[in-house]
């Protein structure tokens, strides 16, 4: 699998952010991801609206395996989770507000 270069090493999530967005280069991967944050949502929302916390374990299935499937068929990287999880969990939803607002396109 292709790798974009990276440091092991980030002081913050600032200068994490743009190595985020250079793994997330490919249109059907961050279509995958909005589609799988968007899940992520409606579980919560699910869980919160019925009482059934069956829904939280269906909301962290549903984001990361949207997302890792971007990763792994389109963008033929690892993700980020693997190395930076905290970080890359972060960018995910600063990716997705991105995305809302229009700074990023689908």
């Amino acid at each position: 699998m292709a790798q974009t270069a990276h440091t092991d090493h980030f002081a913050s999530f600032a200068e994490f952010y743009p190595y985020y967005l250079s793994e997330h280069r490919n249109t059907v991967s961050r279509r995958l991801h909005f589609v799988g944050s968007l899940g992520v949502i409606g579980c919560l929302a699910m869980a919160l609206a019925t009482g059934d916390w069956l829904w939280l374990p269906a909301a962290v299935i549903y984001g990361y395996g949207f997302a890792w499937v971007g990763h792994f068929f389109f963008e033929k990287n690892r993700p980020a989770t693997f190395r930076h999880p905290f970080y890359s969990l972060m960018g995910d939803w600063v990716m997705f507000k991105d995305i809302c607002v229009g700074k990023i396109s689908l």
